[in-house]
């Protein structure tokens, strides 16, 4: 297994993930895209692509390059059925890849949320690994836009204020508008200067341990069963 990662901006790196990558001593490269060295990326297809998140909209794609690149790289490796893995941003440049039209939403979504599972997504062996209760989950969220479910693609969970948190298309392509790979560190970070820090803090506190583990067993079973 090799693993590709796209960083869209220094702040949000793959945090959890390169520590499961680490620990499982699986290959991996990450490519910080902002310093345009990222052509050569399509010499050579790695096992999966995974892409993170940032604070850019996919629609700034005349003024930031390499999200266009993104874009065709994704289409790439789905036509070579590789696994893709879509986190935040990542999610919405998937989406894009197929199709669908990404918007804002009627409002940010910034902390801890509920999402509610679909039933696809309960009966999905790799996204039911983020189940909490029955139905649903507690996840970090940093966003203000969405997109809509591409066509052939399966809905898997959505929230109150966001109808369309994650989606799964074929068999290996993951999209999760929430961030699951973020630290304790990455979040606390984040939140410098954010009106709501103390909540998030303290949400963060209650709700990280589970959710970290959760992640973990979701990224077993997407990269490695």
């Amino acid at each position: 297994m090799k693993v590709l990662i796209l960083k869209n901006t220094l702040s949000e790196g793959p945090g959890t993930i390169s520590d499961f990558l680490d620990e499982r001593g699986l290959a991996y490269k990450v490519i910080e895209l902002q310093y345009n060295n990222y052509s050569h990326l399509t010499d050579e297809l790695y096992d999966c692509l995974i892409i993170m998140g940032g604070p850019m909209s996919v629609n700034d794609s005349e003024k930031i390059q390499y999200i266009n690149f993104e874009i065709e790289l994704v289409k790439k490796y789905i036509n070579h059925k590789k696994k893709v893995l879509g986190i935040c941003l990542g999610a919405q440049i998937i989406a894009k890849a197929l199709g669908s039209e990404i918007y804002k939403g009627t409002q940010q979504e910034v902390g801890w949320y509920d999402i509610d599972f679909t039933d696809e997504g309960i009966n999905d062996e790799n996204f039911s690994q983020l189940l909490i209760g029955e139905k649903s989950g507690k996840v970090f969220q940093w966003h203000g836009e969405t997109f809509d479910i591409p066509d052939n693609a399966v809905r898997l969970a959505g929230s109150i204020l966001y109808e369309n948190q994650a989606f799964k298309y074929g068999d290996a392509v993951y999209a999760l508008q929430f961030h699951i790979e973020v630290s304790k560190n990455m979040i606390f970070k984040w939140l410098e200067n954010d009106e709501n820090m103390n909540k998030i803090q303290n949400d963060t506190d209650e709700f990280y341990k589970i959710y970290s583990e959760k992640a973990v067993k979701f990224y077993d079973f997407f990269l490695i069963n």
